[in-house]
């Protein structure tokens, strides 16, 4: 299971829309390595003023690596996880995980890190499991 639905958010959803701000909090909570990661990747994008970020630690362990793959290939909560950063995520290698501006997206470092190529060439074999 991707998230830990409260029976009371689950409640909301049945009755129509969620409100973003709960849906990212059930993210927060439910995914919380995920959660860190893209949050050390957004304050840095901040905090450095460049136009992107990355963070590319292996997690360490197949737990945590699960939540960046579930936070990171679900259009709804990336999407929401964006909504609430105010940046564009991207994702390679099942632990690259990387944060651009709005204004950066079709630049060339966007394009260079969401091409064939640049998965090819962030390729390992230790890498290989995941």
């Amino acid at each position: 299971m991707s998230l830990t639905v409260s029976p009371e958010l689950l409640s909301v959803a049945e009755r129509g829309e969620v409100p973003d701000a709960e849906f990212v909090d059930c993210v927060r909570t439910s995914l919380p390595y995920a959660w860190e990661v893209i949050s050390q990747v957004v304050t840095e994008l901040e905090t450095t003023g460049g136009e992107f970020a990355d963070h590319e630690i292996p997690p360490p362990s197949g737990q945590q690596r699960g939540e960046l793959l579930r936070a990171l290939a679900s259009d709804a909560i990336r999407g929401g996880l964006e909504r609430h950063f105010g940046a564009k995520l991207a994702f390679q290698n099942c632990h690259r995980v990387a944060a651009f501006r709005p204004g950066a997206v079709g630049g060339d470092r966007y394009r260079a890190f969401v091409s064939p190529r640049g998965q090819l060439l962030n390729q390992s074999p230790e890498l290989r499991n995941c």
